[in-house]
């Protein structure tokens, strides 16, 4: 990034703080047109995966995605852990992952390990991926603050997809929707070109995040979804169906729980603090191909060690659809572990 590039986007930093109403002043959110028109904003390249990844399209961006993304947690949030997660960051880039996923809340909101750690590549590797992050923040000012400061710390001057982190409950849809809510300055950014797409995450209910969508034209929705999905409010009964139905780039998360699903997963003796004592019931390669044989543009995974990274992209590269017969037995393998492999649902009315 060029010295003018840098104080143009600090320029545009300080000024989004500034931001009033009178940024959407006559602007019904609901009636934004979709981002993804706007054809004239994409970067002269985009990014592009290895030729052995396979790609699909993420939504309406314009952009090919390689099925398999990097999450930026596990050893990529760990504090003082540059010396795994950086290594980790550039080996992924080099085997042909062109999208990376983070947040203002990995790695703890006061450090922010996990888009240090990304910064630090992307001072070099920037022109190479689509750079999503989120904010956490329910109100306009407040995700403001957390955009100048993930731009900061990722060492760019624009992100590529920014998101609502974890909408839970339908009292956050409308606090964000609100007047001064978050949606405001999602727009904001977007009209200022400090991002270029917009989207909503969520873990727990889908029913939130259905609700979300139907107000407005998100571009993509990152979504949990694993086998033990249809055990208990599952996402792919009314969300996915909706995404797909508008044109969405579809993320999947939560393929292995955090190792919960997996029959290689060692719970601690006394169990874990969502209460998982007992190993899951399918593997790595069960578990990715099982999501990736929905209509998702890519899943993201957060990984340990290079190793495991590498695992999961030539598991990627060696992807075939299931058949759905398949799919359900998976399905029903994975109801025994049900809760433990769905621990980031809601589970109280």
């Amino acid at each position: 990034m060029s010295d003018e590039t840098g104080r143009d986007s600090t320029i545009q930093r300080r000024d989004l703080l500034k931001i009033g109403g009178a940024a959407v002043a006559g602007m019904a959110i609901g009636a934004v047109a979709p981002t993804g028109a706007q054809e004239k904003d994409k970067p002269a390249a985009a990014p592009r995966p290895a030729a052995t990844m396979p790609v699909r399209n993420l939504g309406r961006t314009g952009f090919k995605v390689g099925i398999f993304s990097l999450g930026g947690q596990a050893s990529v949030e760990k504090a003082d852990n540059a010396t795994v997660a950086v290594p980790i960051v550039e080996r992924a880039i080099d085997l042909g992952i062109n999208y990376i996923d983070t947040s203002a809340r990995y790695g703890g909101e006061e450090k922010r390990w996990s888009e240090r750690y990304i910064g630090e590549v992307m001072k070099r590797r920037r022109k190479e991926v689509f750079l999503a992050s989120k904010t956490h923040d329910r109100t306009r000012d407040g995700s403001l603050k957390h955009l100048e400061k993930s731009l900061e710390l990722l060492n760019t001057d624009h992100l590529d997809l920014w998101q609502i982190h974890n909408l839970s409950k339908m009292e956050e849809v409308e606090k964000i929707f609100a007047k001064d809510g978050a949606m405001e300055a999602l727009v904001a950014a977007r009209e200022k070109k400090l991002v270029r797409f917009l989207g909503v995450t969520g873990h727990a209910d889908p029913d939130v995040l259905v609700e979300a969508i139907r107000r407005f034209p998100f571009d993509t929705v990152l979504l949990a979804v694993n086998a033990a999905d249809r055990h208990h409010l599952p996402f792919a009964e009314k969300l996915l169906p909706l995404a797909v139905e508008k044109e969405m780039g579809i993320i999947g998360m939560k393929i292995p729980a955090r190792g919960r699903l997996l029959s290689s997963w060692t719970p601690p003796p006394e169990g874990d603090r969502y209460g998982s004592k007992v190993p899951g019931t399918i593997t790595m390669k069960e578990a990715m191909r099982y999501v990736l044989s929905l209509p998702v543009s890519t899943v993201i995974v957060g990984c340990d060690t290079i190793a495991q990274l590498e695992e999961n992209v030539t598991l990627a590269r060696e992807f075939t659809p299931l058949s759905a017969v398949q799919m359900a037995a998976l399905e029903e393998r994975a109801q025994p572990v049900h809760r433990q492999s769905l621990f980031f649902r809601r589970w109280e009315a």
